[in-house]
């Protein structure tokens, strides 16, 4: 779909910060609403859009069991 969208997950990347989560979401918008920077009558949808983009990556992100992945430490 979006070749500039990275893969998040171990093993392709060892630590994913929440900006790489946004900027993967900025992305997916971008490609999914074919603006690259919406007009002022659309920029509440797509910021909306982004946020709920980049809380279900992270959800997604927080939830995935990847085998034989070294465990988190606790903070």
């Amino acid at each position: 779909m979006c070749r500039s969208i990275k893969t998040l997950r171990e093993p392709y990347v060892p630590a994913v910060t929440p900006a790489d989560i946004e900027a993967a979401a900025l992305q997916y918008v971008r490609k999914v609403s074919g603006f690259r920077a919406p007009a002022a009558h659309n920029a509440a949808a797509f910021e909306a859009a982004v946020g709920a983009v980049t809380a279900a990556t992270a959800t997604l992100l927080d939830q995935l069991q990847v085998r034989g992945a070294r465990p988190t430490p606790a903070p």
